[in-house]
């Protein structure tokens, strides 16, 4: 069994992530972000209660996880996981979770 899914949204901003990445870091710091970024997906996964709530972001109830300048967020009752978003956290958080 599975134990997240990414939304179509989050596959989109990991895709983002990597492209930026290799334009700015190079191949070795994208993979190493990535990788990075896919454990603490793999951690909130196992571990659903350790993010925390935001309502100053959003009402809907999900949970975020910072990974380096980035935020996981996660729906943490859905199992499995269901990944929303993978944000940088320069960016409009509030209004990209509206």
């Amino acid at each position: 069994m599975k134990l997240f899914v990414l939304s179509p949204e989050a596959e989109g901003d990991l895709d983002g992530i990597r492209d930026y990445l290799l334009t700015e870091g190079g191949i070795r710091i994208a993979r190493y972000v990535l990788r990075e970024i896919r454990e603490g997906i793999r951690f909130v996964s196992r571990n659903p209660g350790a993010g925390h709530s935001r309502a100053d972001l959003t009402d809907a109830p999900v949970k975020f996880w910072p990974v380096f300048s980035y935020l996981i967020v996660y729906d943490p009752l859905v199992k499995p996981l269901w990944v929303v978003r993978v944000l940088h956290g320069r960016r409009d958080v509030e209004g990209v979770l509206k």
